[in-house]
């Protein structure tokens, strides 16, 4: 057993120096893509050969592990990484590894061995669970019927995990083989950042599910605290961007050596603060989804604080930067631009208002003082 381990431990750590070499290179990728439009083809492939779109997978599927417990702390270093590089690449990893998480909590045999036999043939995976309005997929008679909308890697993607509803009012998870550049509508996209991401609608309708895409039980994909507390893995993403507007904004002061002015360096330690802000919340946060058992609640409440810290930390490092280098980071030749373009359109995430107020009231019904509302239960702190 102790091999096993030993052998998790160092697959894990080439997973996150692979991560760091693949976001050096769609860094430099990344302007050009935003540019067009294009999807990261190259990017993916990078992933793909770098064994990191395996790496969630157990190390006896051939993966590194990366969605067991012990797995935890290199994921998170490994989402930061990619999304540091390059926030689209890192928001259709992020989908990949919760589908595949997904799929190791709640499938069953088939559906395991289906998914690792996918990504060792390298297929790119995501989770696709918004809906236009109205409107919605559905699952009847053995068929789907409807669409998604805001699908990340849409006609790239080739297996999704989608939830249909069911006749009965219940949701039912599903991974779905899709041919490459089919059923896609792209047409809307038209984004301030993130716009390499190929996000669009795509229809599902008519599609017949084999028995081995059916993903657990009706309802799974809801279930807390997995739901709501699995968000620290974009929050981890999110903090691979903040570090790369921070970056660039230091990159800036070096270059045209105005970091000696007063201003100028308390706008730096601002964001200095601001950047560390967030990373300790990532790592508190990951750390809340080893402690299931007791109340599920706790980790929802502070996986949702989490979020608001981790999206004001990139608002105020993106205002710090912004206001430092001036003009110029309002170019387009200018590294700042694009990554804050990116960052403030991947933290608009859903119910950032219903995340806080969720947490609140779970923070006033908690009998424990505040010095202990997050520790104990879920062992963060001695």
């Amino acid at each position: 057993m102790g091999s096993v381990n030993e052998k998790a431990l160092v697959l894990a750590a080439e997973a996150v120096r692979a991560a760091q070499a693949v976001a050096e290179g769609a860094a430099l990728r990344a302007a050009d893509l935003d540019r067009t439009g294009d999807f990261p083809t190259a990017d993916v492939a990078a992933l793909r050969e770098a064994g990191l779109l395996a790496a969630p997978l157990p190390v006896e599927r051939g993966g590194a592990g990366l969605c067991e417990p012990a797995g935890i702390g290199p994921l998170r270093d490994v989402l930061a990484a990619v999304g540091s590089g390059s926030l689209v690449l890192g928001r259709l990893y992020e989908g990949h590894v919760n589908a595949l998480a997904l799929v190791l909590r709640y499938g069953g045999p088939e559906a395991l061995e289906q998914a690792a036999g996918d990504v060792r043939d390298g297929h790119l995976f995501g989770v696709w669970n918004t809906e236009p309005s109205p409107g919605g997929l559905t699952l009847a008679d053995a068929v789907l019927t409807g669409a998604k909308s805001f699908a990340s890697g849409a006609g790239h993607v080739t297996r999704p995990l989608v939830t249909a509803r069911l006749p009965d009012g219940r949701s039912q998870m599903l991974v779905v083989p899709l041919e490459p550049g089919t059923r896609a509508d792209l047409s809307t996209w038209r984004v301030h950042g993130m716009r390499a991401t190929a996000t669009g609608t795509l229809d599902f309708t008519g599609i017949r599910p084999a028995p081995e895409a059916f993903v657990g039980v009706p309802d799974d994909y809801f279930r807390e605290p997995v739901f709501s507390g699995g968000a620290w893995r974009f929050l981890a993403v999110q903090l691979g961007g903040i570090r790369a507007v921070f970056e660039a904004h230091r990159a800036h002061l070096r270059a045209t050596g105005r970091g000696g002015d007063p201003h100028q360096a308390a706008r730096l330690g601002e964001a200095a603060i601001a950047v560390e802000t967030a990373a300790l919340f990532v790592e508190r946060a990951a750390e809340t989804t080893l402690r299931e058992a007791g109340d599920p609640m706790q980790v929802v409440a502070y996986v949702g604080l989490a979020r608001i810290a981790v999206e004001r930390a990139g608002l105020e490092t993106m205002a710090l930067a912004q206001r430092s280098v001036g003009l110029a980071g309002f170019l387009e030749t200018h590294p700042l631009e694009r990554r804050v373009r990116d960052l403030a359109t991947y933290l608009r995430q859903p119910a950032p208002d219903y995340a806080l107020t969720r947490a609140a009231a779970w923070v006033l019904d908690e009998p424990a003082p505040v010095q202990d509302l997050w520790r104990g239960g879920l062992g963060l702190l001695p």
